[in-house]
Formats: C-alpha cells, sequence, structure tokens
C-alpha cells in the first residue's frame, strides 16, 4: 500500500563547514520542497536546494528558541501532511543532542515515513580540525560524549561526574560552554587531577574557529580572557596535549581572513574554492550580472560569413561562453571555424577554449588589452579580417589599435554588463560590523558597479579593509573611484589574485 504522504527527511548538517555534509544529505536537499532548518546549520547548504523551496528558520540560541520544539514537530508534520518533501535541517547529527529521537517520534505517530540522514558531528570533527584525535593509542581508546546543557527545570543531574571523573577515556561535553564552571570543579571534586588538559573550541570547523588550551583548573579564566562565544565544545583528556603539533586548519594561509568576491554569481565559485581551500571564508556580493544581446541581428550576420575571418580574437571567458553557444544556437559547429586563427586574452580564457577543443594560436604573456594588441600586431597582417565577440562595455583600446594597425575589425557585442544582484543593506552590514577584511576586483566593472552599489558617501567603511586587483588598468578604475589600492596581482588572471593574497598575507611586501 502506498503511503499517502511524502517521505519527511531528518537530515544532520555537520557541524559548520558546509563541504562536510554528506552526498544522501545533498540528494534531499534537492528535492525538498520545505527546508526547516535551524541556527547550526550552514546556510550555504540551502543553496542546494531546488529553486522554488520554501525555507524555514527555528533556530535555537542559548535561553532564546526561535520556536520551541514541540512546535517545530508540529510544523514538520504539518508541512508533510500538505503533500511536501520535508527536509527537517540540523547542526551536526539528528540523533547525537539533536532532538531527532523527538522528531521522528512525533513523525511515527501521525504515520509520516521518515528517514534519518547522519550527519558528521561536532564531538569528532571540531577536535579534528583543531589538532585533536580524540583517540590515540598513546593515550586513551575510548571517548566519552555527554551533554553540557540539560534541560534548566531539572531538580538533579543525569550527569554523574563521579563517574566520569574516573573514566581514562576522552570527555567530549557539547554545547557546554556556560557551564564550563561547574563541569570543572565536578570533575576536580570527583577526583578528576586539577592538571588535566582541557581545551575548548569556538565555531569549530568554520573560518571563526578559536581554541583555547588550559587544564582543569585554569581553562576557565583562559575562556574569559579570550571571550570565546557559543556554540563551543569542551574536550577533557591528555589527548589535548597534541592540539599544537598537530594544528593544521588555522595554519592554513588565509585561515580566519573574510574575503568579498564581486565577481558574477556563476565566476564566484571559482575564486571562492581557491580561497576556501586556503583557509579563507568567501562573502559573495555579485556586481556584476551577464546578459544576452537585446539585438542579434549583427552577431548573425557576422557567424553568417564566420568563416571570412582570419582572426577570431576572445577578451573574456565570457565571450567564449556566449560565442559558442550562439553558434550552437545557429546549427553550427567547430568545423565552421576551420582555417581561422584564434587567439585569447590571458590563461584563464584559453582553458575556456581548450575546454571546447581548441588551442589557441597567440595567448600574450600579460592579461591585458595592451599585451594582446602588441602581440596580435606582429601576427596580423594589413586587411586581414578580425572579429572580435566582446562586452558591450569592453575597452576600445584592441579594435582601434588594431584598425590603426591595417586590420579590418569587427566588434560584436556578444553580452552585456549590468548591475549585479549584491544587496546594498546587506554590504553596509559586513561593513558596519567590520565582518571584511579583503575586498577582490577581477575587473574595471566589477570596481564601478560596487562604487555605485556602496555609494560613494559610503566609502568611509573601507577605511580598514584591504583592496586587491587583478592587474593595472583594474587598479586604476580603483585607484580613480576613491579606493586605495593594496594587492595587486603580478600574473593578471584568477590564480595571480590568490598568489597576491597569498602574498600579503604572509607579510612580503607587494608593491606595483
Amino acid at each position: 500500500m502506498t503511503n499517502k504522504y511524502h517521505t519527511a527527511y531528518l537530515v544532520g548538517a555537520g557541524p559548520g563547514d558546509y563541504k562536510l555534509i554528506t552526498l544522501k544529505a545533498v540528494e534531499c536537499l534537492k528535492k525538498a520542497d520545505v527546508v526547516i532548518y535551524d541556527r547550526l546549520a550552514n546556510k550555504k547548504l540551502l543553496d542546494f536546494a531546488k529553486e522554488g523551496s520554501e525555507f524555514i528558520y527555528v533556530g535555537k540560541a542559548s535561553s532564546c528558541h526561535a520556536l520551541p520544539q514541540d512546535q517545530i514537530n508540529k510544523l514538520i508534520v504539518k508541512k508533510a501532511k500538505e503533500g511536501k518533501t520535508v527536509v527537517r535541517l540540523k547542526g551536526g547529527d539528528p540523533y547525537l543532542f539533536g532532538r531527532g529521537g523527538e522528531e521522528a517520534e512525533e513523525l511515527r505517530q501521525e504515520g509520516i515515513p521518515f528517514e534519518i540522514v547522519p550527519g558528521i558531528t561536532s564531538a569528532i570533527s571540531v577536535p579534528a580540525y583543531a589538532g585533536i584525535p580524540v583517540t590515540h593509542r598513546d593515550f586513551v581508546s575510548s571517548v566519552h560524549i555527554i551533554t553540557g546543557h540539560e534541560r534548566p527545570e531539572k531538580n538533579v543531574s543525569s550527569v554523574d561526574y563521579q563517574v566520569l571523573a574516573q573514566l581514562k577515556g576522552t570527555l567530549i561535553f557539547l554545547m557546554g560552554l556556560s557551564n564550563l564552571s561547574s563541569i570543572c570543579n565536578n570533575l576536580i571534586k570527583f577526583g578528576k587531577d586539577p592538571d588535566t588538559p582541557v581545551a575548548v573550541i569556538s565555531k569549530g570547523t568554520t573560518p571563526d574557529q578559536k581554541k583555547a588550551v588550559g587544564t582543569l583548573a585554569t581553562i576557565e579564566e583562559i575562556v574569559q580572557n579570550i571571550k570565546l562565544l557559543p556554540p563551543s565544545i569542551i574536550i577533557v583528556g591528555e589527548v589535548v596535549g597534541l592540539h599544537d603539533r598537530l594544528d593544521w586548519f588555522q595554519k592554513k594561509p588565509l585561515s580566519g581572513k573574510k574575503i568579498l568576491v564581486t565577481r558574477t554569481r556563476k565566476q564566484t565559485s571559482v575564486l571562492a574554492e581557491k580561497i576556501e581551500d586556503l583557509g579563507g571564508e568567501v562573502f559573495s556580493f555579485p556586481t556584476i550580472k551577464i546578459l544576452e544581446p537585446e539585438d542579434f541581428s549583427l552577431i548573425d550576420e557576422k557567424f553568417a560569413q564566420i568563416q571570412s575571418y582570419d582572426w577570431i580574437v576572445f577578451t573574456s571567458i565570457n565571450g567564449v561562453e556566449t560565442f559558442f553557444k550562439h553558434l550552437k544556437e545557429m546549427k553550427k559547429d567547430m568545423r565552421s571555424l576551420c582555417g581561422v586563427k584564434i587567439s585569447a586574452i590571458g590563461a584563464g580564457t584559453g582553458a575556456a577554449l581548450a575546454e571546447r577543443g581548441i588551442i589557441a594560436d597567440y595567448i600574450p604573456h600579460e592579461y591585458q588589452a595592451e599585451a594582446l594588441a602588441q602581440g596580435l600586431k606582429e601576427r596580423i597582417k594589413k586587411d586581414e579580417k578580425v572579429l572580435l565577440p566582446t562586452a558591450d562595455i569592453a575597452r576600445t583600446l584592441l579594435p582601434e589599435e588594431l584598425t590603426a594597425h591595417g586590420a579590418l575589425v569587427d566588434k560584436i557585442d556578444m553580452y552585456r554588463t549590468v548591475p549585479g544582484e549584491g544587496n546594498r543593506d546587506l554590504l553596509l552590514e559586513w561593513l558596519n560590523q567590520k565582518e571584511i577584511d579583503i575586498i577582490t576586483f577581477a575587473s574595471s566593472s566589477t570596481v564601478r558597479n560596487f562604487i555605485q552599489i556602496l555609494g560613494q558617501e559610503n566609502l568611509a567603511l573601507l577605511q580598514d579593509v584591504k583592496i586587491a586587483c587583478i592587474g593595472p588598468v583594474t587598479r586604476k578604475t580603483a585607484e580613480e573611484s576613491g579606493l586605495e589600492v593594496q594587492i595587486s596581482a603580478e600574473e593578471f588572471s584568477i590564480d595571480g589574485l590568490v598568489q597576491a593574497l597569498l602574498k600579503e598575507e604572509s607579510g612580503e611586501i607587494n608593491v606595483k
């Protein structure tokens, strides 16, 4: 018999790093009609949900519940009974102090089918990101996970500190920051050595991760001095002594740096992935959006005579993508380019061509129009025909230089560049709260649109923010717009921009 309701999924979101989500969890999000999520679930995970999904926040902070648990249970049931596929997205693992058992019982009582999708628990992953293995055969062979936050109305604690104090294994207390003093004092009271190593990890596996290390006798004062915030976990045991030599996460070169990326929403992912792999946190703020031309008549005319050209010169990855997309729409393929020489402005554009089976005949060493023009003038003969598929706001230097050289140049606007979808209020909030360390610009248009969105009157908010530019043209635009540029790429590419960020953070001088 087929159940009349869709399956509800109780999904573990992992400890904070959104990349620690499981493939099964992503599959569930992609088919969810409703996602009910809490405070500890990384909001980037919502990007996996299908378009049109309903998002409902039921977050809980210490002593502050957006929605009480019994109402969360009823909400899951209500949405499921509406015939919707529901994902309850919970930080960590649903069944480890996550109240997933209570939610599952409610679904079972209502006859709604459900599945549990386990998540990576903070009890294991956060210590790992802090250089602490929870077991190690030279120290301990067991690990014990304890709640550090019981129901406040309970008269008698269910945590038996007399037993815990005698255990030789690693003790992991979750959600226990506000009870740190009580936890340490009770363990000492029942016989635990006051010199037992203790670590408290705040916001583990995220770029905001902080670590305090001491002993049962000293850790409370250390935590107070560095002002650790929840969510935090407490690790008690000899394995804590490995934290420094096994720490890898906070030793990444961009660890803790918050970097605003201003490229298009699609292009952001390339730069963002490189930054995140190096330990930085990416704030996506698309300042440009790529749209199709309003009129294709000139493009169609030039495409119809594509084999009459001696050269096609691509000045951006967007130009490559839109060119080949329209070529396909016109029922043409690579054979249409037989005998035509191809040039690309830089390695990234050359790579985009290579993905389509075309090896560029010429790529300059420097990623800028001046270098491209100079190199092409050495290769293009007088009266040779050149096609430039580019943006509507592209610089005029290249067609002017080639025309003056004697080439017959046709420039076609393959795409329009308009201001992006960056939210001004959100940007102002980030800047006012000192959330951003570095802003990256990969083109002049990203600079101009960023200033337009931010407003000249708010430039003072960038006083403590470093500005990074992909090359001299972008740098010049930024400086003419009133920005002080501290970081410039030596190689004018995304990889070059990343290298410039690394050079700056390593303390090397980077003057252009």
